[in-house]
Parts: C-alpha cells; sequence; structure tokens
C-alpha cells in the first residue's frame, strides 16, 4: 500500500571496514552493532518502535518520525553512540574494532509496498559513503566515530548551538558524487575539537549565501582550516559491497527492539 510522502529525519549508520573482515568477525560486528544502536536509542530516550530500520549488511538506515527533536539526533544520540561504541572497545579485540561512520539529513519520503524511497535518503546515503568523510575517520585514529550532517541540518540545529551540540566542533565537508553533484555537509568526531584529515584546501570557497548569517560559530570552524588554504576542497563519493545504486530504494524491516 503506497502512502502519501511526509518529512522524516533520515540517518545512516556504516561500519568502518567491514566488507574486508572475514565473515565470522561480520558476523560478530552486525551483532555488536545492533547492540550498540539500541542501547543508544534507549539512552538518549528516543521511540525505539517509531523509529523504522533497513538492515544495509554493513549498517543500518534510520526513519525517525518529523515529532522527533533533531536536536535529540544530532546531540544526546550521536553521544549515546559514541559512548557504547567506547565500552565495546574495552572488550574487542583489534581484529573486532567497530568504528562507525553515521549521516543526518532530513526531506520528504515516501512508503510502498516495497519499502520507503526519496531523494532525501538518496542524500543521506551519500554523505555516510563520501570519501572526505572515510578519510576523516582514517585520520581520527584514537576515535570511535565520526558524525556528518547536511547543509540543511547545519544551519537549522548545529550552529545554533544547542544543548550537547558544539558548532565550533564541526568544518564544513563539501564533496561531488559520481554523478558531479556538489553536497555541501559538516562533519564532527565527538570528543574532538574538530576532526582530523580533510583534504587540503583547493582553492574553492564557499558560496556566498552559505557564509551569511552565520554568526561567529561559521567563523570559529573556518579558522581552524589547514594553514596556507582559503577555500574547502571537494572530495567524491565511495561505494560499499552492494552492486549498484544501493540508495533508491529502502525496504521496511520494522523497528530495532532489545
Amino acid at each position: 500500500m503506497s502512502g502519501e510522502a511526509t518529512h522524516h529525519w533520515v540517518v545512516v549508520l556504516d561500519i568502518e571496514n567491514f566488507s574486508s573482515r572475514p565473515d565470522p568477525i561480520q558476523r560478530s560486528l552486525r551483532a555488536g552493532m545492533y547492540e550498540v544502536l539500541r542501547e543508544a536509542l534507549q539512552r538518549a530516550g528516543l521511540p525505539a518502535d517509531g523509529v523504522v530500520t533497513e538492515d544495509r549488511g554493513d549498517g543500518v538506515l534510520m526513519i525517525v518520525p518529523a515529532t522527533v527533536s533533531p536536536i535529540v539526533l544530532a546531540g544526546p544520540f550521536v553521544h549515546a553512540l559514541d559512548e557504547e561504541l567506547r565500552q565495546k572497545a574495552v572488550v574487542y579485540g583489534p581484529a573486532h574494532a567497530m568504528r562507525f561512520r553515521v549521516a543526518l539529513h532530513q526531506g520528504i519520503v515516501a512508503r510502498d509496498g516495497e519499502g520507503w524511497s526519496g531523494d532525501a535518503v538518496n542524500t543521506a546515503c551519500r554523505l555516510v559513503d563520501a570519501g572526505p568523510l572515510r578519510e576523516v575517520l582514517a585520520a581520527a585514529s584514537s576515535s570511535r566515530m565520526v558524525f556528518v550532517v547536511s547543509d540543511e541540518i547545519y544551519r537549522a540545529v548545529v550552529r545554533h548551538g544547542h544543548r550537547s551540540i558544539d558548532p565550533a566542533a564541526y568544518l564544513p565537508m563539501p564533496f561531488r558524487t559520481k554523478h558531479g553533484e556538489l553536497i555541501g555537509s559538516w562533519v564532527t568526531v565527538p570528543g574532538s575539537p574538530a576532526p582530523p584529515g580533510l583534504p587540503p584546501a583547493s582553492g574553492g570557497t564557499e558560496p556566498d549565501d552559505a557564509r551569511a548569517d552565520t554568526g561567529g560559530q561559521r567563523a570559529s570552524a573556518a579558522g581552524r582550516r589547514p594553514p596556507g588554504g582559503a577555500g574547502i576542497s571537494v572530495g567524491t563519493v565511495h561505494g560499499d559491497v552492494f552492486q549498484g545504486d544501493k540508495t533508491v530504494n529502502v525496504n521496511t524491516t520494522g523497528p530495532v527492539r532489545p
């Protein structure tokens, strides 16, 4: 049955270097990933029975109702994920090292008989697969996750500095998709004053409207760009273990439950 297209928050979570692990370790990582996700949802006070999830093999896609505050998603939920990963790291050996890339976007999505679809889903998946995001996590060797938000989320939520959200810890991370589309985004590493590993500046600059009305928060972030560079580099999106464009359609498997 088809449903009316409605606004939702879209969260995508991927495990770093998942496909390079042997099958038994992949199964262990998947079990650990869902344990971390369930605990983080509970700690952040998010309604597990209202969050639709899609298994992606190496990660999870979440369709979150618009009634949930994006402040909770970008703040307490991200912090809870990081804390749960910290606890897992205490008992997991190097072969089972589990680190996340997590993306947050928003937009209109629709549900039909096969699942969910919409450009918001496509964009969120492109965010989490972006090459520069992978490089940030690789450079943040002592961290457990990276978190990227679309420019819309940054403008509406992050830059205002709501509780438990530090806009000064975010840096701009624009990148191009394999189709040449330029996507604006902002990245942070929980627990770090600034994300490392962003590509060197390539001479490009933010559009004037992106710099407008952002106050000192964005200026603070921009002040930490690599020395000698006047602008922002543009990276590309990488694929993963799925064939083709996995972001076109989303099949619903139901809520995450303990």
